[in-house]
């Protein structure tokens, strides 16, 4: 029989992780999701990482903290949602993503990391669940404890 298994290896700049999860017969799903939720945190944090290198989110940053305000409501939520989807938010986007050294194309690719990293923003600060990232994961804890 194969072999399954999950592996994941990362040597880029100051990002070494090694990450591999045998998948065995009867392995319990809680410790795939666990992995894999570890996974997408890890790779989240560095897509947001390598985007600042790019474009100045702090503009973006600035313009959601002046524009979106907390709130659980359902009225809270959609306002947010629709306020990082406005016409001001997406002005600050194409303005920090108009790189003259990058192709129309990749400009409009970077558009959109910059919206989804303001939707995530945005839910964030609703204190929305967008993510695995704040579930505390076994594996994860000692990558926690460096953090805090």
């Amino acid at each position: 029989m194969e072999e399954k298994y999950i592996q994941f290896v990362a040597n880029y700049d100051e990002w070494q992780s090694v990450k591999k999860l045998k998948i065995e017969g009867k392995m319990d799903p809680k410790t795939v999701i666990g992995f894999l939720g570890s996974l997408n945190t890890c790779v989240d944090k560095k897509v947001e990482e390598n985007l600042k290198k790019i474009v100045a989110v702090e503009k973006l940053e600035i313009a959601l903290n002046e524009e979106v305000k907390g709130g659980k409501s359902e009225q809270e939520i959609a306002n947010a949602i629709m306020t990082t989807s406005s016409g001001k938010i997406n002005k600050v986007i194409n303005e920090i993503c108009a790189i003259e050294s990058l192709q129309k194309n990749e400009q409009k690719e970077l558009i959109g990391f910059c919206k989804a990293y303001a939707m995530r923003s945005s839910l964030k600060k609703m204190g929305l669940a967008i993510d695995y990232s704040l579930i505390e994961i076994p594996g994860m804890k000692r990558t926690m404890k460096k953090k805090v």
